[in-house]
Order: C-alpha cells, then sequence, then structure tokens
C-alpha cells in the first residue's frame, strides 16, 4: 500500500519492530530503524551477520514477519507484488560484483536500465546518462566496454546505473569487497557526496578500516540483531 503521507515525511526508511525470515529461520528480530533524506549510515557486521537479508528486506526480495516497514513511501507489509517494481524504481541497489552486461558499451549499459524502467524519449535517455556519468566521474566513457576499464571505474558505472532513476535511496551491499584500499576509498568519498544531494544511502560492510577512514552514523549486524554505535 502507498502511504502519501509517508512519502511527504523526511525519512526514506520507517522500520518499527520488523522480524526478518529466510527460509525457516529468523535471521533479523525486533529491528527498529529511520533513516531521514540525505542521511549516509553504515550497517556494519561480519559475513552471514544478516546485513543482505536487511538490504534484500528494504527492496522486498524477502519478507517481513511482524511490524510495519516503510521505505520510500511502501509500506512493505502490505505491499502487492505488482507493486514492488515501482518501489525499486525509488531505489538504487548497488553490489559488490559490479553485475555489467559484457556483450555492450557503457551508454548501452545505462540505457538497458532505462528502457526497462519506463524511459521511452531517447533525448531524455542521453541526457540522463551523461549526467550520471558526470556525477560519478567517468564523462567521456559512453563507449567504452565494461572490459576496458578498471574495476573502479566498473563500480562507477553500477553507482551512476544506481542513480539513473534518481532514487530517494541507494542500497550498497558490500560495494567496496573487490577493490583494492585506494580504490574502495574513491568510491566511498562518491556514496559521501551522493548522499551529499539528498539521496539517502545505507551501506552494508565489514570494511572497517573505510569504516574507521570515513566516520558517520553507524548501525551493527550481530548475533540475529541490528542496534545503532554509539560513538
Amino acid at each position: 500500500m502507498r502511504s502519501t503521507f509517508a512519502s511527504g515525511n523526511m525519512s526514506v526508511i520507517q522500520l518499527n519492530n520488523i522480524s526478518i525470515r529466510q527460509s525457516a529461520a529468523v535471521v533479523i528480530s525486533n529491528l527498529s530503524l529511520t533513516v531521514n533524506k540525505g542521511e549516509f549510515v553504515y550497517l556494519l557486521g561480519k559475513t552471514g551477520s544478516g546485513k543482505s537479508s536487511v538490504l534484500k528486506c528494504l527492496y522486498a526480495e524477502i519478507g517481513i514477519t511482524s511490524g510495519t516497514a516503510m521505505v520510500a513511501g511502501y509500506e512493505l507489509s502490505t505491499i502487492k507484488q505488482k507493486d514492488i517494481p515501482f518501489l525499486r524504481r525509488k531505489l538504487g541497489i548497488v553490489f559488490q560484483d559490479f553485475q555489467l552486461l559484457t556483450d555492450r558499451n557503457i551508454f548501452e549499459n545505462l540505457r538497458f536500465v532505462m528502457k526497462a524502467t519506463g524511459w521511452k524519449d531517447e533525448e531524455q535517455i542521453k541526457k540522463q546518462i551523461n549526467a550520471v556519468l558526470e556525477q560519478v566521474g567517468l564523462t567521456g566513457k559512453n563507449t567504452k566496454m565494461p572490459y576496458e576499464i578498471s574495476g573502479g571505474e566498473q563500480q562507477r558505472i553500477s553507482v551512476a546505473r544506481a542513480l539513473i532513476n534518481q532514487p530517494e535511496l541507494i542500497l550498497a551491499d558490500e560495494p567496496t569487497g573487490n577493490l583494492d584500499p585506494d580504490t574502495s576509498a574513491e568510491i566511498m568519498k562518491l556514496f559521501m557526496d551522493i548522499s551529499k544531494t539528498g539521496t539517502s544511502v545505507l551501506f552494508a560492510t565489514h570494511d572497517m578500516l573505510l569504516y574507521h577512514k570515513f566516520p558517520a552514523r553507524t548501525l551493527k549486524c550481530e548475533n540475529g540483531v541490528v542496534m545503532e554505535v554509539r560513538a
């Protein structure tokens, strides 16, 4: 169900006492969380601690078993299957592996996503692709194939793809996991800059070096519980 009240609110994520189940097991219980417009928030935790389950819940890949969960104006406990694509258009999702289409250039990778999400005007498509490539620092790379650019640049393209529909929220699942420390720091700075433009970022990682280098509001995922870490 869509909530017009929530969409006018400053909170992009509003979770109240939710539990998340994967297969038969409850992986996260009693999670309450508010993330406001333009906030950058870490979700820290070891591999297997439930970070990805939290993100999957937020983009309605897995359901919640109790509580209420409002994300980008949609109530996840009552969302209909036909509305899930509309929720996801308001989100940008970035994974550890870049998931670029290897048989087409950067422009066509981004155009493919735009056509799939309802863009029709080719002039507007071109304009938006150029805008997001500029935002991630890759102006002029339109005609490059994924294999012709570095891993860091490929992840920047993944970020550009996540930005293409001007989302309210970006969910980043270990986005620096395959990158060296210097490149990771560059990608981290990019996400921080994105949050300053008003797009909220929830950044899941187990990289403590990155976390200490770029301090921000932090949640910790451990033993099936997500808790705020006080500085």
